[in-house]
């Protein structure tokens, strides 16, 4: 059985939390009218979208690394952790799905960006996959959609850093507060703010 995937991250830019992947595998028949880059839905969009891709999908999976891994590895290696992750967790998915045919899958992927993860099939990378691919765009929306609840958590934890609104991202009042009273837990060691 041929499949074609599509990776794409959220959370490369941000001063706090972590990065998160994910991949995803639609049907040929899979609505692609609803689909765009998650950056171009609003919040209420992707939230509608969301539970129709993880349905729909043949298979999907998310994948992080977390803000000390990105510390550790740095962020462009941390993302391809991720992305390795969102891989691995959708492989699971889709020999559940299909067990008489799991040694038998022949597996293409598209990924948002210039880097490859290390993963066990062939992919290409491309700039703006995000905007082109319908499994891009929907593991974009996913990827974003996960993120943007673990960092909505985060802020009941730490609620003085704003998470809910800025969602760790590099705005000026995310840089004041880190400046006021330190980094959060969560805060991005190796990241200026």
């Amino acid at each position: 059985m041929q499949f074609l995937f599509g990776i794409d991250e959220a959370g490369r830019g941000p001063l706090a939390g972590p990065v998160y992947a994910a991949c995803c595998i639609l049907p040929e028949d899979f609505p692609v009218e609803l689909l765009n880059d998650s950056k171009d839905l609003s919040s209420k969009k992707r939230n509608k979208i969301e539970p129709i891709i993880k349905e729909k999908a043949i298979a999907f999976g998310i994948g992080f690394a977390t803000h000390t891994e990105i510390d550790k590895i740095n962020i462009l290696q941390a993302t391809l952790l991720s992305m390795k992750r969102a891989f691995e967790n959708m492989l699971v998915m889709l020999k559940e799905k299909y067990p008489e045919k799991a040694e038998n899958l022949k597996l293409s992927g598209i990924v948002d960006g210039t880097f490859i993860p290390d993963i066990s099939a062939q992919c290409k990378a491309e700039p703006k996959a995000d905007g082109k691919y319908p499994c891009v765009m929907a593991a974009s929306i996913l990827a974003k959609n996960e993120r943007d609840r673990v960092m909505i958590e985060y802020a009941k934890l730490y609620p003085e850093y704003g998470y809910e609104r800025h969602k760790g991202y590099p705005t000026l009042a995310h840089k004041e507060k880190c400046r006021q009273i330190g980094p959060s837990p969560i805060q991005r060691l190796s990241f200026k703010y």
